[in-house]
């Protein structure tokens, strides 16, 4: 897909090491609030993103992500799946702290801490069924907003999910994320909204789960 120049590209081969310092900053930037009651240290979790991001299987993984491309520079990212995976990409997350902590990037401390505080924040992402197609995490560039790749992206997504078969097309977003009149008007509605009482302690807001049906023909 080329609009404008920007390409919307599958990340496979050396794209995803020649991009893998970028993603962490990404993937902070969809909910930076959430992340730090999750990791408490940023620097943890840019290297568990960076984990993730090589290892197949995984929530950050590339084997989910396309990229937006122009002239040889990263603008945005998108990591999208099979709505059932997505526990099990978080279960599979777990080898990694155990990398992590042999590394000694985290302790075991800071593990259960985690692990902890996942479990208490869980509740703000219901079930998503085998039949939906799933977007974990959408970003763009500060410098590369204003050129629709947000746009460019969601449609490349929309047109995989129906080339796949898929009825249903989901994400979750904080509710105070500017992001949500976008999907607004790209035809997401809000199906759920869920507050988890720990984590909004802490600041995280009321989480959207948004949504659409898919026409397939």
């Amino acid at each position: 897909m080329n609009k404008q120049n920007i390409d919307i590209i599958k990340a496979d081969g050396e794209l995803i090491e020649l991009h893998a310092d970028e993603i962490p900053e990404l993937a902070w930037s969809t909910g930076p609030v959430s992340y730090e009651y999750h990791m408490k240290r940023r620097t943890l979790f840019d290297a568990s993103v960076q984990r993730s991001w090589r290892t197949p299987g995984t929530l950050f993984s590339a084997d989910s992500a396309i990229l937006s491309i122009k002239e040889g520079k990263l603008l945005g990212v998108a990591i999208a799946f099979n709505g059932a995976e997505f526990r099990d990409r978080v279960a599979a997350l777990g080898p990694l702290w155990e990398e992590m902590l042999e590394a000694k990037e985290i302790t075991a401390e800071e593990i259960l801490g985690v692990a902890e505080r996942s479990k208490l924040a869980s509740w703000l992402n219901p079930v998503i069924d085998s039949n939906t197609f799933y977007v974990h995490a959408i970003a763009v560039k500060p410098e590369a907003r204003g050129q629709r790749v947000g746009y460019l992206m969601m449609e490349y997504l929309f047109n995989k999910a129906k080339e796949l078969g898929y009825l249903e097309f989901q994400l979750d977003v904080l509710s105070d994320n500017p992001a949500v009149g976008f999907y607004r008007s790209l035809g997401l509605e809000v199906l759920a909204e869920t507050r988890a009482p720990k984590p909004a302690e802490f600041g995280v807001p009321i989480e959207f789960r948004m949504g659409k049906i898919l026409d397939l023909h």
